[in-house]
């Protein structure tokens, strides 16, 4: 009987959970689009200019690293930028989500980490409608393969458990230190340009490379490129490493944001 009576409040916790959850995440698209004509769709306007800026500038140069093709530059810049596009807005957004709703917290008992998470699934739900269907085409279009189509949501998934413990570890930097969100701005500068978003990775230097293979972005967005715009078959080698290294900061996130928890409510 005590057995089955916690299971039932475990699954009524879970269920509560997740009506919070689905609540709190539909309250984040109202409010950044309130009143928007495009909606969601605004989030494909920033990867789009990018890209065609980047092909402005460098495409003729790092055309003879994508096949020489033009087209092949768009298409590797644009997957770069969808992730990095990603990674920067959701993180960003994630890193003052508990802060900001501290009035709330203190009014109800609310489970702290729905918050970061909320943020994280609105920025999915964004992506899905918008960056996703186009990524979906252009695998299609340049690998042919249903094989590639399905692997291809292996380092997307790796972005997301990225995202999501970066999102743990900022938001709970911010509630000790308020003026993270200035240096944040640099990690993402730094993490944008340590990524082969623009350029072919062939052009770093090896003595580079072997910093640069710290950034956990680089190996998840050299899987979706390989994935989408190749013929060959998923490298499971790159999507091992970009799963490993999404896993490995998820855990690093969680685990601090579960540290300092007993800590916020002092704070806020």
């Amino acid at each position: 009987m005590t057995v089955t009576i916690k299971l039932t409040s475990k699954r009524s916790q879970l269920q509560r959970y997740r009506e919070l959850l689905y609540v709190l995440v539909e309250r984040n698209l109202k409010t950044r689009y309130r009143g928007s004509f495009l909606g969601v769709y605004w989030s494909l306007l920033n990867p789009l200019i990018m890209t065609g800026l980047y092909t402005a500038i460098f495409g003729t140069a790092f055309a003879a690293y994508f096949d020489n093709s033009i087209i092949d530059y768009v298409l590797a810049a644009f997957t770069g930028l969808a992730a990095i596009h990603f990674f920067s807005g959701s993180t960003s957004q994630a890193l003052v989500s508990i802060v900001d709703n501290g009035a709330l917290l203190n009014k109800m008992k609310l489970p702290i980490s729905i918050f970061p998470i909320s943020i994280i699934g609105a920025n999915v739900f964004q992506f899905s409608v918008g960056m996703l269907p186009i990524l979906i085409v252009i695998t299609l279009l340049k690998s042919k393969s249903i094989v590639n189509l399905i692997a291809l949501f292996c380092p997307l998934i790796a972005l997301c458990m990225v995202c999501m413990g970066i999102g743990f570890l900022v938001s709970s930097l911010y509630i000790f230190f308020r003026d993270l969100p200035f240096f944040y701005e640099l990690v993402t500068f730094v993490a944008w340009m340590s990524s082969p978003v623009f350029y072919p990775p062939e052009i770093v230097p090896e003595s580079v490379k072997n910093i640069l293979i710290l950034n956990p972005l680089l190996p998840i967005i050299e899987s979706i490129r390989q994935i989408a715009l190749s013929k060959d078959l998923p490298d499971l080698s790159l999507m091992a490493h970009s799963s490993i290294g999404g896993l490995i900061i998820l855990s690093i996130g969680w685990s601090c944001f579960s540290l300092w928890r007993s800590q916020f409510m002092d704070l806020l």
